[in-house]
């Protein structure tokens, strides 16, 4: 499997480099020799939270530094727990004398380094005074609580509790509490994640695993542990209910209860992505009688690069809601939820684009039906010609019309032209439509190829107006304007739609200069442009119905 580069100076500078970038970015956060990420503004007294963990995670944890969360992060190198001494260090500085809370996920380095750095600041140290600490171990991964070992790892929910502490440290609470609310949170919080590809390690020739296309990984680790469960992929209403299935008994949420829901993005999915699984999870949830009474959607615990989503389900009460609700500064956390969520039903409004009544049509049928069952061959062509958009955008416009279209021409092409317009949009849409609802006036005014002739050249000269598209350019007007020239000189339908033809021929040889693939340059050559093929299937299909 083929690496990609990444935006590095080199795999060994990767982890200072970027951390560098991060803190000029957040300039309340500043960089500690001894190792560790700190408020640039100390506390000025109360408990203070120290965590971290390998890079490679971020926003986690250097991220989550700041007024209403963390005192001080502890970076690794990438995946790669910190040392105890930079923890210990960290530990001295940001104590206030109410001692320090440290945040810890359920991995062996984790949680060993964690462990020995209280030991070292437990005694005074060259004149400083013992610090008093505590520890919240973070378990929440039910992808692997049935094996042999540590048990479930730290993931998702670490940043919950991160968030809570911080509000109950800025409340005053004693050490004792704000450890104490935070093993509460941990105890019941449950996580796992789904991904379709691997993360790369910086330096690494291969990705941390592989997965045969169509295959997706239930169980994936935040270090690009792979999982034990590979399947075909699902339906995210499928996939999520397996999750909540997996997740919801070690929580103790059940009808009647409230929930903390985040869904996170492991480094390389789309925010769409994670709507839909947030959706679902929310519509589930709601069908099981749990109240998503907070939600937190967005990239917050990454895996580098790797392309999944975690889900993590908190209970809630009214004591934790109001903490989660308290203010933060940190630069990581995103202007969360402060409500319920319910998930809205999307209705849109369009015209009425059918095409039902009266006689088939023939030759719009045949043109609708070759570019149905064309879709694929377009977003391929599309792909190395433009942006991958067009047989999406064909397959928006004409993929719900039944076969055959009915009614006169005028009729059904007004409303393929509005269909186009409404249902396609983008570039595709407003030439396209421009274009039938110029041919359909033309027919409806003067029926058969009368008519047709007259609406191909009004059709033309609308879809020049509109983009300015010249013959060469690689575009529609490459197959129209020939055709609308043979036309013009008397030539039969048949003739325009070897004209047609011909023009998309050419624009396998030329360089666009319009639209998305004008950015592509000479790497569109040998590329025919798939507009102008889906407008020679309309000559086609005229030549041989109309």
């Amino acid at each position: 499997m083929t690496v990609r580069a990444q935006f590095e100076n080199s795999s060994q500078t990767l982890f200072t480099d970027g951390l560098r970038g991060l803190l000029a970015a957040h300039p309340d956060a500043v960089w500690h020799p001894q190792g560790f990420v700190a408020r640039r503004t100390p506390r000025s007294g109360g408990v203070a939270l120290v965590s971290g963990g390998g890079s490679g995670h971020e926003p986690m944890h250097a991220g989550f530094v700041g007024a209403g969360m963390l005192d001080a992060a502890c970076p690794g190198l990438v995946f790669t727990s910190p040392n105890a001494v930079q923890i210990a260090a960290a530990t001295r500085a940001v104590d206030t004398g109410a001692g320090v809370l440290h945040i810890v996920k359920n991995y062996t380095g984790d949680v060993m380094n964690f462990a020995v750095a209280r030991r070292l600041v437990s005694a005074e140290d060259d004149g400083a005074p013992a610090v008093e600490t505590d520890v919240v171990l973070v378990a929440d991964d039910v992808a692997t609580e049935d094996t042999k070992g540590p048990g479930r790892r730290g993931t998702g929910a670490t940043i919950v509790v991160e968030k809570i502490c911080g509000a109950a440290a800025d409340e005053g609470r004693p050490l004792s509490e704000v450890a104490a609310v935070g093993r509460s949170v941990a105890e019941t919080a449950r996580s796992m994640a789904v991904s379709f590809s691997a993360c790369t390690v910086p330096g690494a020739t291969e990705p941390s695993f592989e997965l045969d296309p169509g295959q997706m990984a239930v169980g994936v680790g935040i270090h690009g542990e792979r999982a034990r469960d590979e399947r075909d992929a699902v339906p995210a209403k499928e996939l999520v209910a397996h999750l909540l299935d997996r997740i919801l008994p070690g929580t103790g949420v059940q009808s009647g209860g409230r929930a903390l829901v985040v869904v996170n993005n492991l480094g390389g999915v789309s925010d769409l992505e994670l709507g839909v699984l947030f959706s679902e999870a929310a519509e589930q949830l709601a069908a099981r009688g749990i109240e998503v009474a907070r939600s937190l959607v967005g990239r917050f615990v990454t895996a580098l690069d790797m392309a999944g989503a975690s889900l993590t389900v908190v209970p809630l009460d009214d004591a934790l809601i109001r903490l989660w609700d308290a203010p933060t500064s940190a630069p990581g956390w995103p202007h969360a939820a402060t409500a319920p969520s319910t998930v809205p039903e999307l209705s849109t409004e369009r015209p009425d684009d059918s095409a039902d009544d009266g006689e088939p049509n023939a030759w719009v049928s045949a043109f609708v039906e070759r570019v149905q069952g064309a879709v694929d061959e377009l977003t391929e062509l599309d792909r190395k010609a433009g942006d991958g958009d067009f047989g999406t955008n064909m397959e928006a416009a004409l993929g719900h019309y039944p076969i055959p279209l009915r009614g006169n021409d005028g009729d059904v092409l007004e409303a393929v032209a509005t269909s186009y317009l409404v249902r396609a949009g983008g570039t595709s849409g407003a030439v396209f439509g421009t274009f039938f609802t110029e041919l359909g006036r033309a027919l409806e005014a003067a029926p058969g190829t009368p008519g047709f002739v007259t609406g191909v050249r009004a059709g033309l000269t609308a879809v020049q107006e509109l983009g300015g598209a010249q013959v060469g350019d690689k575009t529609v007007v490459d197959a129209l304007s020939p055709a609308a020239d043979v036309l013009d000189a008397g030539g039969s339908l048949t003739e325009a739609a070897e004209a047609a033809a011909q023009g998309v021929e050419a624009t396998a040889g030329s360089v666009a200069s319009r639209g998305r693939a004008s950015y592509l340059g000479d790497t569109v050559k040998g590329v025919p442009d798939p507009g102008a093929l889906v407008m020679s299937w309309l000559f086609e299909a005229a030549a041989q119905h109309l």
